[in-house]
């Protein structure tokens, strides 16, 4: 019996230093990237920019500014840290998968593997429909309030702050790459038996209201966002739909 307690105390120390290890390794790895990220911050935020820049062009006094002393710096570190977590996010992932793969059954690894790797390619793809589809049609429909007072010489100039700028872009990603989990987590029921087609069928209506509502919370006060957002994900459900099915049928 206590040959049984000493090995359990054992077991319990190597599993919390395998932990600490793994935790140590996504600290320093993330650190890495986040110094790297700030080494090469003025690239990253010119890319960031890249669309204003694009839909202003023809604006003789295009520019960013910032009004605080402290927020063009505040707003690099929190870049850096975005890019960091994502460039960090597959090591995560990876590390995760070592400490918890050793106690998982080979049926378990076989189910749960695929969606380490869908996850991130999921936020990725969010990521590039909000930056290369959604935010150049909706930078074009607010630069297009920039215009003269009719039947007067005042004139309604954008200023975009650096920290309002980056604010809306970052949450844009934020939001685009969290809803394109959607299909993840429907894959992941449909497998383990959570979740069927025809619920997901039958419950179609519902859910076109839901997402237009969370698109509406989590997106500026604009049509096109929020559109934007919405569309794809309800591509991505129609499509979960199917390969739902699919699933299914190959259980049976």
């Amino acid at each position: 019996l206590v040959l049984k307690k000493n090995q359990r105390k054992i077991t319990m120390v190597a599993h919390l230093t395998e932990l600490r290890n793994r935790l140590i390794y996504c600290t320093l790895f993330f650190l890495f990237f986040f110094i790297l990220s700030y080494f090469f911050i003025d690239k990253i935020f010119a890319f960031f920019t890249e669309p204003l820049a694009d839909t202003i062009a023809d604006n003789e006094n295009k520019r960013l500014i910032f009004t605080g002393l402290t927020e063009v710096f505040i707003s690099y570190l929190r870049l850096s840290l975005l890019v960091s977590i994502i460039l960090s996010l597959p090591f995560t992932i990876y590390q995760v998968w070592i400490f918890v793969a050793p106690g998982l059954l080979k049926k378990e690894k076989n189910i749960i593997l695929p969606f380490l790797f869908l996850i991130p390619i999921m936020f990725l793809f969010g990521f590039f429909v909000v930056y290369y589809l959604v935010i150049p049609i909706a930078w074009e429909f607010f630069v297009g309030f920039n215009t003269e007072i009719s039947g007067q010489d005042l004139k309604i100039d954008l200023e975009p702050k650096v920290n309002e700028y980056l604010s809306l872009v970052l949450k844009l990603i934020f939001a685009f790459g969290v809803a394109f989990q959607l299909p993840v987590a429907i894959l992941l029921f449909t497998i383990l038996g959570l979740i069927s087609s025809e619920a997901l069928k039958k419950n179609r209506r519902y859910i076109v209201v839901i997402v237009f509502l969370i698109a509406a919370i989590i997106t500026p006060p604009d049509i096109f966002s929020q559109i934007g957002l919405a569309i794809p994900i309800l591509f991505l459900y129609e499509l979960s739909i199917f390969v739902s099915k699919f699933i299914e049928k190959k259980k049976k």
